[in-house]
């Protein structure tokens, strides 16, 4: 558990590092994650990384357990009128433990897919730790839709990291690094050069995703 917690730490402090460096007008460039921009996307880390077990169940409660509606309010609570004042309400919580009452891969994976749905579109990039980065991919083969609908998308087809040891189910072949990979069975769109194989077509059919 510590481990997890030092490496969602330094990836959200790689982040905010990058944000730094991005000017106001770009953070309403288009993220990765359908009908969110830039910072939508941060803000929704500062909501996250702010949430107790109790305000969790609270919140979902009031959003009728939609996780759409759930996650639509935390980013309305979080994005403040300047950039750079959502950006310094997630430094503020970028050392907090606390979080819903999920297995800890969750952690991960929001780290490494949201970081990536803010940096690729804005030509950013960093080297994740990608023995973690396989932790994630592990754990989002077997998420269903509430979590990203992993399992279904992955159904039937064979996942081979090309940097990694994960070899996991059985069908046509999809291969690419673990963050590819990842990437993909989250509903993310990759580079045309980043997956190969008979199965990346069904893999990447459906760009649709819940967000979170």
């Amino acid at each position: 558990m510590n481990e997890t917690w030092a490496v969602v730490h330094a990836e959200r402090e790689a982040l905010i590092r990058d944000l730094e460096t991005v000017p106001p007008e770009r953070w309403t460039t288009p993220s990765l994650c359908p009908g969110w921009d830039v910072h939508d996307v941060v803000a929704h880390l500062a909501d996250d990384a702010k949430t107790t077990r109790l305000s969790f169940l609270l919140r979902l409660a009031a959003a009728r357990f939609d996780f759409d509606r759930y996650n639509n309010a935390g980013v309305a609570r979080e994005r403040a009128g300047e950039p750079r004042r959502t950006l310094a309400s997630f430094r503020a919580a970028r050392r907090r433990t606390t979080g819903a009452p999920a297995p800890q891969a969750t952690r991960l994976v929001e780290a490494f897919v949201h970081g990536e749905d803010i940096r690729r579109p804005l030509g950013l990039s960093r080297d994740h730790p990608v023995q973690h980065v396989a932790a994630a991919l592990r754990y989002q083969l077997g998420a269903g839709v509430a979590l990203g609908d992993g399992k279904e998308r992955a159904r039937g087809l064979r996942l081979m990291a090309s940097d990694t040891a994960v070899d996991v189910g059985k069908g046509p072949e999809v291969r690419g690094t673990a963050l590819a990979l990842l990437l993909a069975v989250s509903g993310r769109p990759v580079g045309p050069d980043e997956l190969t194989g008979t199965g990346v077509p069904a893999l990447t059919r459906d760009g649709g995703l819940h967000h979170g």
